[in-house]
């Protein structure tokens, strides 16, 4: 099965305090990760773009976060187009007049448990599009913006499977690419006052997940690779996130921001 993250979120933020910024939605349409990101950037002031392939389902979250006060609009988007990226980076320029933040969370994992012979060529296009070709359009669509107004900060969702041999060689490859694509705009774009991070997250409890830890034997056994003995949550990403965003991680550029219960013990 595959597990869709496919969903964007621009917002920039306002060096007079407020949090304008953009993020993305990682769990199949308005749910799970992404979905907390947005309603948290925007209970915090951040001015929401929020982009996805399955418009309807972004739609609802949109409609959330202003009936709670919050200012967002949504575009339908494939990460995977470069014109689709320039029309969006244009609409959150014309509709809230800048972009200083981008959060890249776009992705799909494929089958977890498929090795590398089994893994057929279209699949491995498609993952590597989805999660590491789409953030690299995303960066070099907002860097003109964001040099613009003196700076901004990209955070880059990546994986723990960014960093061990966990998953698939195609969904790896694409995570450990984006972790190291983060390094490498943060070395090069730093004299721009751009900062460039990731985060990787660990076993989060969402729509997609429950599907097999619902299951009690599934569950404990997840637990058992987590020190900390519970599932991580959407918002724990989401607050990680928003440090990253905002100017609390000014002088933080190039890092790697683990997010797992302390799985990457073992």
């Amino acid at each position: 099965m595959y597990y869709h993250y496919y969903k964007k979120y621009m917002v920039g933020r306002d060096f007079d305090g407020t949090i304008s910024k953009q993020s993305s939605n990682n769990n199949r349409g308005a749910s799970g990760q992404g979905a907390e990101e947005a309603k948290l950037f925007a209970s915090e002031g951040a001015k929401v773009v929020a982009t996805d392939v399955q418009f309807e389902l972004l739609e609802d979250v949109v409609k959330e976060i202003k009936a709670n006060g919050g200012d967002a609009i949504a575009i339908k988007h494939n990460v995977t187009s470069a014109d689709d990226w320039k029309m969006v980076v244009e609409t959150a320029v014309k509709e809230f007049e800048k972009v200083d933040i981008l959060v890249n969370n776009a992705g799909i994992t494929g089958l977890i448990t498929q090795t590398i012979e089994d893994l057929d060529e279209p699949t491995w296009d498609k993952i590597l599009d989805i999660n590491t070709k789409g953030p690299y359009l995303g960066i070099k669509a907002v860097l003109p913006e964001m040099k613009k107004v003196g700076g901004g900060s990209i955070v880059n969702i990546s994986s723990l499977s960014g960093i061990n041999g966990v998953g698939n060689a195609a969904y790896n490859s694409s995570k450990g690419g984006l972790r190291l694509l983060t390094k490498n705009v943060a070395l090069d774009y730093g004299k721009y006052n751009i900062r460039v991070n990731s985060v990787h997250p660990g076993t989060i409890e969402t729509p997609m997940i429950e599907m097999f830890t619902s299951n009690k034997e599934v569950r404990e056994m997840t637990l058992a690779g987590i020190p900390l003995n519970v599932l991580g949550q959407s918002l724990d990403i989401a607050y990680g996130v928003l440090y990253l965003a905002s100017d609390e991680s000014k002088f933080v550029t190039g890092i790697e921001l683990i997010i797992d219960g302390g799985s990457i013990l073992h």
